[in-house]
């Protein structure tokens, strides 16, 4: 069904799987605040909400280290 121009190079590959972990934290960070929308955050939601911060910006911090991709 595609042509092999269309289909991603190794180094786009390789790209896509160095920013999955970013991917991930940033998923779950989302799945956190969705979560605590529908009510009003308490002292353990607060601590939840700021661990997923935590964990997107150490992902972020860790995939500008590496160099192979790009933090938004």
């Amino acid at each position: 069904a595609f042509e092999p121009w269309m289909e991603p190079t190794d180094a786009e590959l390789a790209a896509i799987e160095a920013e999955a972990p970013l991917l991930a934290a940033e998923v779950e960070e989302l799945d956190t605040v969705i979560a605590l929308m529908d009510r009003p955050a308490n002292e353990l939601d607060t601590r939840r909400a700021r661990r997923a911060h935590a964990r997107v910006l150490a992902a972020r911090a860790a995939l500008a280290n590496t160099g192979t991709g790009e933090a938004a």
